[in-house]
């Protein structure tokens, strides 16, 4: 049975700001130190969102757990594999609607276990200093008590509009299950990074390695800063305070959106910037937290805990949920800036633990920092980007859409034929054509793509004697179907394929019509090579009696319907891996290497041919243990695949 804890525990500096430490559910998601979606304080329950799923009923899971069941495997048959680290982003895409709620972003990180270099080095570092002056150990044990396995973070709105409340939702388990622990989830504004080579931080704010938050002389908010959580928990969450990084000068003034706690601390005393304590303004609980009970599952990845030891349950108090209302305390982006504001206040998450409850006690532990809130960027095509001999009309589509992004179109030399907004437009001239991503309505553009549609004379159009064309993946062959009238006239076909939709080159061997002298059907099979485009267009060349040849529409087989483009070998790696592409043409691919926190180990430039080629990264035996990813750009097309490097 869960712990339950009736006490209603209150900011000292803020009588009528409590949290409460029951379990509860906030925007559907429930906060009750448990990782079951669809199971709410120890009953199944239908429609409670949460980490991971286990039962059935229609609340969704928010972590991506694709991959789970090979790497407890390999726990079994490859033990070392327990200390690597690993993570997971959410399980819908960035910025989707569910079941009504708008679902921000999320990410679950396992962090390293036993010897870790991801930590601060025993000394002073804290949270008021510059991220610059941070130092790490190359690698060192850690007190259990401190030590972080995993983490897990969530962003929600409580509706579909960007002005429902805004919820924040955090999860962590702690080696040690006795006594007080400390941890702060901390919220950046830049692409803040730890690169493990020097074993220090980059990518930090102006302000004293911060970004500040700013106001007006009104007190109104005109630009975002960082913002911190610090958390103290033992058999519950008995604290949780909420910091925002400012000048010193801007606690004389009064901001409009939340109250001055009178914390504060920078690296020193008299330091300019520092984390100042904030408040709502209004009475009412703006957080929740507790801690789990024994035998609480610890979720399909299991639980690794520092010994190497492999478990499926947490046991009481090692794992704490907490959940934080943004828009009652004054951080929601929208009542900040000003509707309608479309993005986070934050882009990086960066989880740490503390030695004590003293927002100034030493640094032990960190997990991160991991990017946060990616939408999908548009990428967009045409199922005919040729006009063959003739005008026509092209449905332009995105193929990756976002249900809450809203999608412009526009053109400097075609037309449309209807709408110009939306997933699907047409198109019914050759020209270039534009799509401009907006994450809602009336937000700043957040991402574009382009692409163009031809004409050329140099074929005609099919003889009206077509009926029907069309092509589907079976297996990995694509079959291709086709039907005509008049058939006596056809002496042969030919089906081409395309990688652009524009460029073709045969498919097979020519095709003898038969004997009919009506209608008739046919097929044929053509094998799906590993394609570095979007899709694979076809076509059919008719060659008549006559000797004279025409063309078919274009069909398209989708990227989605080709399967794999990317392969990449061995998996596990030790100290090198090969990349195998397809390319239709020669091109230059670039290869970019990067660790588990996204930062960039290596970029290179290769050139390959036509045909398939295969690519090597060397000299990974300089690289920690570890998750990596290998990004491959090839014009327009980008390709990610991940792999485990062992020893």
């Amino acid at each position: 049975m869960k712990p339950l804890y009736f006490i209603s525990l209150c900011l000292a500096t803020f009588s009528a700001s409590c949290q409460i430490t029951t379990p509860t559910i906030k925007a559907s998601f429930g906060v009750d130190a448990d990782l079951k979606a669809n199971y709410f304080n120890n009953f199944g329950q239908s429609g409670n969102d949460d980490w991971f799923n286990i039962n059935s009923g229609s609340g969704q899971y928010m972590i991506d757990t694709t991959g789970a069941a090979a790497i407890v495997q390999g726990y079994s048959t490859n033990p070392a594999s327990r200390n690597l680290p690993f993570y997971r982003t959410m399980h819908f895409p960035a910025y989707t609607i569910v079941n009504n709620r708008l679902l921000i972003d999320a990410v679950y990180t396992r962090d390293y276990h036993g010897q870790d270099s991801t930590m601060f080095a025993s000394g002073s570092n804290k949270n008021g200093d510059s991220p610059a002056s941070w130092s790490c150990p190359v690698s060192q044990s850690i007190p259990d008590k401190n030590e972080i396995l995993d983490m897990m973070v969530h962003v929600r709105r409580a509706g579909p509009d960007v002005t429902d409340s805004l919820w924040m939702f955090g999860g962590v388990s702690i080696e040690n299950t006795s006594g007080s622990r400390y941890v702060d989830f901390e919220m950046y504004q830049t692409d803040i990074y730890y690169d493990r080579g020097p074993r220090q931080f980059f990518g930090y704010g102006p302000d004293a390695g911060h970004t500040s938050w700013k106001f007006n002389n009104a007190g109104d908010i005109i630009s975002a800063g960082d913002v911190i959580f610090s958390a103290q928990y033992n058999t519950g969450l008995d604290s949780l305070e909420a910091r925002i990084w400012v000048d010193r000068a801007a606690l004389s003034m009064v901001p409009m959106d939340f109250a001055w706690t009178g914390s504060f601390d920078g690296a020193a005393s008299g330091s300019q910037f520092g984390y100042a304590g904030i408040r709502p303004l209004t009475p009412g609980a703006f957080y929740t937290g507790l801690t789990c009970s024994a035998n609480t599952w610890a979720g399909p990845f299991q639980l690794v805990l520092g010994d190497n030891s492999l478990h499926t349950d947490y046991t009481t108090t090692q794992f704490m949920e907490f959940s934080v209302n943004l828009s009652k305390i004054g951080l929601d982006p929208v009542n900040l800036l000003g509707a309608p504001s479309c993005g986070m206040p934050f882009r990086r998450v960066l989880v740490k633990s503390r030695a004590s409850n003293s927002f100034t006690a030493a640094l032990k532990d960190f997990v991160g920092p991991f990017d946060f809130f990616m939408a999908a960027k548009a990428n967009i095509f045409a199922d005919i980007p040729m006009f063959c001999g003739a005008l026509g009309v092209s449905n332009l589509t995105v193929t990756n859409p976002v249900a809450n992004s809203v999608y412009t179109w526009s053109t400097l030399d075609g037309h449309f034929s209807g709408d110009t907004t939306g997933t699907s437009v047409f198109a019914d001239a050759p020209g270039t054509y534009f799509v401009t991503q907006r994450l809602q309505t009336g937000c700043p553009a957040y991402a574009r793509d382009t692409l163009s549609i031809t004409y050329s004379t140099n074929c005609t159009v099919l003889e009206t004697n077509i009926i029907s064309f069309s092509v589907t993946k079976e297996k990995q062959l694509a079959q291709l179907n086709w039907s005509v009238a008049n058939n006596a006239q056809i002496n042969y076909f030919q089906v081409e394929q395309s990688w652009d939709g524009i460029h073709f080159q045969l498919a097979g061997n020519p095709q003898k019509a038969t004997a009919a002298e009506a209608a008739a059907a046919y097929n044929s099979t053509s094998k799906i090579p590993l394609s570095t485009a979007p899709s694979i267009y076809y076509r059919l060349k008719i060659v008549g009696k006559d000797g004279k040849g025409s063309y078919s529409k274009i069909v398209q087989l989708q990227a989605d319907e080709i399967g794999s483009s990317m392969e990449i070998a061995p998996n596990p790696a030790k100290n090198k891996v090969q990349i195998t592409l397809f390319s239709s043409k020669e091109e230059t691919v670039q290869l970019l290497l990067f660790d588990f926190t996204g930062k960039l180990l290596q970029s290179t430039e290769r050139q390959i041919k036509s045909g398939t080629s295969v690519l090597h990264v060397n000299e990974l035996e300089k690289f920690e243990p570890g998750v990596y990813a290998v990004k491959a750009t090839i014009g327009k097309k980008v390709f990610v695949k991940q792999f485990v490097l062992t020893r």
